[in-house]
């Protein structure tokens, strides 16, 4: 399955910001239990849910930008590095998250710097997986191979108006749905 291929998702999994609090929190107890003592989390929609883990575990945090993206538009076929991970990772152990593992590529090319850089342990985790995400993340919270639809995607500011995403109308298309359809 490729990145962003929208036709093949199964249904939709429309997560709302109090879902996103449960699974968050969800993920910090597991990470927390875990022994994490640090948070990389990857921007830019990966630092919603790895800012809620670090504040819930009361750790360091340190974002990274490893992206396919360029103004929001798929431009690269694999990630691309734009900040790279913290040195302060070394001799920890060290939780990298995002919201979403699709492929799992971007995961696991974070996880592979922060190890290189001399982390003791690295658990990989995400809110959501893809059931064909490849490596899958160590700790997931949902696995659904469903269009999942985060809080903060649904609309976009842009000249003096908040449209739905182009990209969330455009998937939703695909399975013949428009975002009116949709209880938000």
């Amino acid at each position: 399955m490729q990145s962003y291929d929208y036709a093949h998702r199964q249904g939709i999994e429309d997560i709302s910001w109090e879902h996103f609090a449960q699974l968050s929190a969800e993920l910090a107890q597991r990470l927390g239990d875990a022994g994490v003592e640090v948070i990389v989390g990857i921007a830019k929609t990966g630092l919603f849910p790895a800012t809620a883990v670090a504040c819930h575990l009361r750790c360091e945090f340190y974002p990274v930008r490893v992206t396919r993206r360029v103004n929001d538009l798929v431009t690269y076929d694999q990630p691309v590095w734009k900040v790279d991970v913290s040195p302060e990772v070394e001799g920890k152990t060290v939780a990298v998250i995002d919201e979403m593992a699709d492929s799992g590529e971007t995961l696991a090319l974070v996880a592979g710097r922060v190890q290189t850089l001399g982390a003791t342990k690295v658990i990989t985790a995400s809110l959501i997986s893809h059931s064909w995400a490849n490596p899958a993340p160590d700790v997931i919270t949902l696995v659904s191979d469903a269009f999942v639809i985060f809080p903060w995607g649904r609309r976009v500011y842009e000249h003096g108006q908040w449209p739905y995403n182009p990209e969330l109308v455009e998937a939703l298309a695909l399975q013949g749905i428009s975002p009116t359809e949709l209880e938000w």
